[in-house]
């Protein structure tokens, strides 16, 4: 409990200690860490009045804004894609007024970012946490200058560094790529009866997040992906999210993912599982053709699945990759 109260008052100081003038809009779940700790608790010590909606449903959520005309709005990037949508075809005047927006949950494209940003007038940044941190650690800054790409700077009473992917104890300099370790007020006393398990988390106090990042010169860290989602094929690292941007830029793909699969030569291969956009057909060799310009040999999918469908996602809009690979 004292971790939660501490993560509400770290958000309550990082968003300018709001008052009780401001209206904040609940639609994310309170049975995630995300909308319990953003939402009822950081909103109750704002004093904000909480309008909540049980469900993400885009119409009800757009009447929501026009009729109580919130001034904060947490949320995932998922929904503001939905929003983004949905604007366009008017209704811009309903989000009016906004003026602040944290998304989290999964990685904010900068171009859904923006465009939410001019429908609403509101400062879009993203955030970063995990349920073990209570779970707010990091957050663009509200002044202006937060960095696209970047999950901003960490909370009040934060502390957050990059070390060595095999070695905890080596802490790595500006720009290097290692796990991002927290520690702060909001990090968790341990795994319920699981010692071990908190052993392996925690050392020192400093929590191991089982994310790839970097931090900059100035202090502003990128998550580049998850560790348990890092390919390695024939010793090199191929961090999946960053060929997943490339392929999505290609005109048939409309979402991809990344994932290793075992392979006898390489210890693992890249694999990319593709849908495509409407009335597009993928050709195999333009795509190759295409990746070879952007990316390293080692990077490119040496196997390539197309679904009819969707990929599969958790309500917060990440990629399943553990269906993807047991499929």
């Amino acid at each position: 409990h004292g971790n939660l109260v501490a993560n509400a008052w770290q958000l309550y100081h990082w968003a300018g200690r709001r008052t009780a003038r401001d209206t904040l809009l609940a639609v994310l779940p309170f049975f995630h860490s995300y909308g319990l700790t953003t939402c009822a608790l950081a909103g109750t010590a704002m004093q904000a009045t909480l309008v909540m909606h049980h469900r993400f449903q885009v119409g009800k959520v757009l009447d929501l804004f026009a009729r109580h005309r919130p001034t904060i709005f947490p949320a995932v990037p998922a929904m503001l894609v939905a929003l983004n949508e949905r604007l366009r075809n008017g209704r811009a005047d309903d989000v009016k007024g906004l003026e602040m927006c944290i998304s989290g949950g999964a990685s904010l494209a900068e171009e859904v970012a923006s465009e939410f940003s001019g429908y609403s007038g509101a400062v879009v940044v993203e955030g970063y946490g995990l349920s073990e941190a209570g779970p707010v650690t990091h957050a663009g800054p509200l002044d202006g200058n937060a960095r696209p790409g970047t999950i901003g700077l960490p909370l009040p009473d934060t502390l957050a560094r990059i070390v060595d992917l095999e070695d905890r104890s080596q802490v790595l300099g500006t720009g290097e790529v290692g796990q991002l370790l927290v520690r702060g007020p909001q990090v968790m006393r341990g795994y319920l009866d699981s010692p071990q398990a908190t052993d392996q988390a925690i050392v020192d106090g400093w929590l191991a997040t089982g994310d790839v990042a970097s931090c900059d010169d100035d202090g502003f860290f990128t998550i580049v992906d998850r560790i348990k989602d890092l390919v390695i094929t024939s010793g090199f690292n191929v961090y999946p999210a960053e060929v997943e941007e490339v392929l999505r830029e290609f005109p048939a793909v409309a979402d991809a993912a990344v994932i290793g699969v075992p392979d006898p030569l390489r210890g693992e291969v890249v694999k990319a599982v593709l849908t495509l956009r409407p009335g597009m057909k993928l050709v195999e060799k333009d795509l190759q053709s295409f990746l070879a310009g952007k990316l390293s040999k080692h990077k490119r999918p040496r196997e390539i699945e197309v679904l009819e469908g969707d990929l599969p996602r958790n309500f917060l809009g990440k990629v399943l990759r553990r269906e993807l690979r047991e499929s």
